[in-house]
């Protein structure tokens, strides 16, 4: 069944006219009245609808019984990378939304490639959002991973607090490192929480890494293969999420 994200209230028995976005792919459906459909708010389960009208712009929908369907992982992984080049970060958002990702964090570093700062940080978020929205719809996610707006890593490492709850950790290629599945299978084991750092290409300097580990970042590793960021990011993420 087609599943639309619909970010506004739901409840059974609604007329809804459906947002401009899930309207239009309704549309390119060729989806006639009768047709049902999921729709899901990002607050926890989905909606079952039934579409009521189809006019050239618009498409109204009848909103039926609510199902608490969830398919979310059982650790919430906290993503921060380093962006990588052109189109990969769209990619990476795709996948960990896919893989479960609970937020994102997208950083400009001292190797980075890619700068964003005011309104074009503030689009690029938006459009990674759209990504993460669209993931869901196909993956069968109920709840929208945050994307945020980039920014330095600088900045963001300032922020960061220990958390006896949390777990933070930094794929590292400077300091001596302890295989990630290791630390998730014992001091890692009671954990829920996690924030995972990774640069971009070229990795992290040396002192943003002693920055990281610094504020209580755990260095770990994925193995002895060289992988590329993007491919190390989601890499770590299936393991922590997945496992």
């Amino acid at each position: 069944m087609a599943r639309f994200y619909c970010p506004v209230p739901l409840a059974t028995g609604q007329v809804l006219d459906l947002p401009p976005t899930a309207a239009r792919h309704v549309q390119v459906l060729r989806m006639q009245p009768g047709h049902t459909l999921t729709l899901f708010n990002g607050e926890g389960g989905e909606f079952t609808a039934e579409v009521q009208h189809m006019g050239r712009s618009d498409v109204r929908v009848v909103v039926g019984e609510h199902r608490s369907a969830e398919c979310e992982a059982a650790i919430q992984v906290h993503l921060a990378v380093g962006m990588p080049a052109n189109d990969r970060m769209d990619w990476l958002v795709e996948k960990a939304t896919e893989l479960g990702v609970h937020r994102i964090t997208p950083l400009m570093t001292e190797r980075s490639v890619v700068r964003l700062t005011g309104d074009r940080a503030e689009k690029k978020q938006a459009h990674w959002q759209a990504v993460a929205v669209s993931a869901c719809e196909q993956c069968g996610r109920n709840r929208v991973p945050v994307i945020d707006v980039p920014e330095s890593l600088n900045a963001w490492l300032a922020r960061q607090t220990p958390q006896v709850e949390v777990m933070h950790g930094v794929l590292s290629l400077h300091a001596s490192t302890q295989p990630l599945s290791a630390l998730r299978a014992g001091a890692g084991a009671s954990k829920t929480t996690w924030v995972l750092l990774n640069g971009p290409e070229g990795g992290l300097t040396y002192a943003e890494d002693a920055a990281a580990r610094a504020k209580g970042f755990a260095a770990v590793s994925l193995g002895e293969r060289v992988l590329r960021a993007e491919t190390a990011a989601l890499g770590a993420l299936a393991l922590l999420t997945l496992a």
